[in-house]
């Protein structure tokens, strides 16, 4: 096998939220709606058979969560070890479903994994390639690396080359919007690959607001969910701190309030660096912020700081709590 690939870490690069940049130095690809996974494929030595390993954004190994992603075993017999960065995807009907893919991003059991597999199958969408044959590619820049990866192939139903837009930003945004798809990516084609960095040369373009947030805490529900998790208290970091961004209920079915609720951590204090404000009659629960969720809602409102119509799409077990940060 390359040396280094089998316990090798590579934190993903991130892009920033902006408007989209036009010029011919840009490239434009679908945002897809799923979770972003690294996919190191080794060459077996001494009879051994070839291997695949899959990382999470947050570095945990996911091996075991997408047993179908083997089908990329047979890439080592054509190159000695290579690294290809993407996007697991789960589909409700033609759709990408970030819903769909919470039926399968938690389960670690190879067993239920695989019968999963069965029922709900995911597509990788691979858009870079950061290492081949035995070399790093991430220093290259982003147009080498894509000729690259266009070399390999994707001939297997279980992954895909993700299409690459050269101009007509605004027309790929509108399909975006006009099928209810999660955004576009604009990617410099100059850039190398900066591990771990949110970088100004990834662009993040996305309808309707989205991001992950910090789960603090939990209010007790009313009416029919009563003495029951109501709502999720939900923040971002900045500067080392945890500020408060408000209450996510919305989208919440029976059995994710009883999920949340078994999985968060009691704690005394408020996680947040600002004490938030809440009537008189709501019931507060703190917990430890080691939970993330991924929250779609209208704006930032009452001065930028809390959100508008906020709906809870899933939990994210792919992130670092320490990383998630406002994003627009």
């Amino acid at each position: 096998m390359a040396d280094g690939l089998q316990t090798r870490t590579i934190l993903p690069m991130k892009g920033k939220a902006d408007p989209v940049p036009r010029s011919n130095q840009w490239v434009y690809e679908l945002k897809w709606d799923g979770m972003r996974v690294l996919a190191f494929v080794l060459r077996g030595r001494d009879g051994d058979a070839n291997q695949v390993r899959l990382q999470s954004s947050n570095g945990r190994d996911i091996t075991n969560s997408f047993p179908e992603l083997q089908a990329l075993a047979p890439l080592a017999d054509l190159f000695d070890g290579l690294v290809l960065d993407g996007e697991v995807v789960a589909f409700n009907g033609a759709k990408p479903s970030f819903n769909t893919l919470q039926t399968r991003m938690h389960v670690t059991d190879p067993v239920d994994a695989a019968r999963r597999a069965q029922h709900t199958p995911v597509l990788f969408v691979v858009f870079d390639l950061l290492h081949l044959d035995g070399h790093d590619t991430m220093l290259l820049p982003l147009s080498h690396r894509r000729a690259l990866l266009e070399q390999i192939g994707d001939d297997d139903p279980c992954w895909t080359i993700c299409e690459q837009h050269q101009d007509d930003a605004d027309g790929l945004l509108q399909a975006v919007i006009d099928s209810e798809l999660e955004g576009i990516v604009a990617k410099n084609i100059n850039s190398t690959y900066q591990p771990g960095r949110r970088s100004p040369d990834w662009i993040k373009v996305k309808p309707r607001l989205r991001q992950e947030f910090v789960v603090g805490g939990w209010s007790g529900g009313k009416g029919g969910r009563t003495g029951r998790l109501g709502s999720l208290l939900v923040g971002y970091y900045e500067g080392g701190e945890l500020h408060y961004a408000g209450r996510a209920g919305s989208g919440l079915t029976d059995t994710d309030q009883a999920e949340w609720r078994a999985l968060l951590v009691d704690r005394g204090p408020s996680p947040f660096v600002a004490q938030p404000t809440f009537p008189s009659d709501m019931i507060v629960h703190w917990s430890e912020p080691t939970e993330v969720v991924e929250i779609a809602f209208g704006e930032w409102a009452r001065g930028g700081h809390h959100l508008r119509h906020p709906v809870v799409l899933g939990r994210r077990t792919d992130k670092d709590p320490k990383t998630v940060i406002r994003e627009t």
